[in-house]
């Protein structure tokens, strides 16, 4: 399951609508509008059934945040290019399968994909 932050915007959600992205967006289909970023969504996540979460909010990127039932995605890139981005990732080679992103922490930016994962000590990068 995709599940989209509350500031990943419309036009955003509209663009990967029309691209026949299934998600669910924070606010309007699942948990609740103003929802604390780590203090509610991490334990909403832990109640979901492996979700991949996409945000714009760099306190996602943390190796504390590293869970073997969830993928978090940081989009460290302009407003306008998220949608790009997540069909970027959700096509991608390594990341195109939900066990590929499963027990990961990924941050998406244009020069390169950074990600941690529950299997690896250290930070890993890919370039695009």
């Amino acid at each position: 399951m995709n599940i989209l932050d509350e500031n990943i915007d419309a036009v955003a959600r509209e663009h990967l609508r029309s691209l026949k992205v299934h998600f669910r967006h924070i606010g309007s289909d699942i948990g609740r509008s103003g929802m604390k970023d780590l203090n509610d969504v991490i334990p909403l996540l832990h109640n979901l059934r492996n979700p991949t979460f996409f945000t714009r909010d760099k306190d996602f990127y943390s190796r504390s945040l590293v869970h073997a039932r969830y993928c978090l995605i940081h989009l460290d890139v302009p407003p306008k290019e998220s949608a790009e981005y997540i069909v970027r990732l959700l096509r991608h080679k390594e990341f195109r399968k939900k066990v590929d992103r499963i027990g990961k922490v990924i941050r998406l930016s244009p020069k390169r994909l950074s990600y941690l994962d529950v299997k690896s000590a250290k930070e890993r990068h890919l370039a695009w």
